[in-house]
């Protein structure tokens, strides 16, 4: 598949698998583009497969609820600060 296609594969994955919107896939897809995350798959053709978008499907969700559980956990923390001044 082409690397457009592929990318779109991984744009549909995510809905599918994590009922994401169309637009939540997307933008995930495009941060990563952006951040040189699919360099290799632009390079070797062999990697764009649907089984590899499957396996980016899913890299590219968890590490955005690592995100998420990351920035929550800041957000707690300086709450708690806050509560601890006098």
């Amino acid at each position: 598949m082409t690397y457009e296609e592929f990318l779109d594969e991984i744009a549909t994955l995510l809905t599918e698998m994590y009922d994401l919107s169309d637009e939540a896939a997307i933008k995930l897809v495009v941060d990563a583009q952006d951040n040189d995350h699919f360099v290799i798959h632009d390079d070797k053709e062999e990697l764009r497969t649907v089984a590899q978008a499957k396996i980016e499907a899913a890299a590219l969700y968890k590490a955005k609820q690592n995100k998420n559980d990351t920035q929550r956990k800041q957000q707690q923390r300086q709450v708690q600060k806050k509560k601890a001044r006098p």
